[in-house]
């Protein structure tokens, strides 16, 4: 499988995009160079598509066949679009306070650390649907990153609630739109697909 390995900060930066919305607190201390050109529509389509892909650590392809699925729904495409991304167990994970970014809640995903209504989860592109409880495995409990999960206070989205001391968290309802903090314009990727 092929792994994304670029250096996050200066990707980041490129992107337009806050590393804290990757999960990370840092300053980048390089300078920003000077655009001089004027972006095209298909620039700034491409740029949106590559942020959005970048932030949720996904693949062309699987970025695509995702899109093509969401698009299929009843509703707007965009929208659709950002629920099935947010609704991935990785994302889940990491919006859980489970993982400080969501390459490290793919990475315990696949290590299998979770489980879903009881029974092993470890591909991180699960879906998750409302009532699901996501909890980690009994034997995992004993790991250190888990231990200290206990001690610390975790903000999660409104339709996620989280029990720290079971190590487990529910959803309580699909992600709307507007629980989507992130500064995405997703109607630039709806286009950007629909060339």
């Amino acid at each position: 499988m092929a792994r994304n390995r670029e250096p996050v900060l200066k990707r980041a930066k490129a992107l337009g995009i806050e590393p804290q919305y990757m999960g990370i607190n840092k300053k980048s201390k390089r300078q920003p160079k000077q655009i001089r050109r004027k972006k095209s529509e298909y620039g700034i389509q491409l740029t949106e598509k590559q942020k959005v892909k970048f932030m949720y650590g996904l693949q062309e392809k699987q970025f695509r066949n995702l899109f093509v699925k969401a698009s299929k729904k009843p509703g707007e495409a965009g929208t659709n679009f950002l629920i099935a991304l947010e609704s991935r167990l990785d994302n889940v994970v990491f919006r859980m306070g489970f993982a400080a970014t969501r390459r490290e809640a793919r990475q315990m995903v696949n290590h299998g650390h979770f489980l879903i209504n009881g029974k092993k989860a470890n591909i991180p592109s699960m879906e998750v649907k409302a009532g699901d409880v996501i909890s980690v495995k009994e034997k995992s409990k004993s790991i250190q990153k888990f231990k200290e999960l206990k001690e610390m206070v975790i903000t999660t989205p409104e339709w996620i609630s989280i029990d720290t001391e079971k190590l487990e968290g529910r959803i309580l309802k699909a992600p709307t739109r507007e629980d989507i903090d992130l500064p995405i314009e997703e109607h630039n990727i709806v286009e950007f697909y629909s060339r």
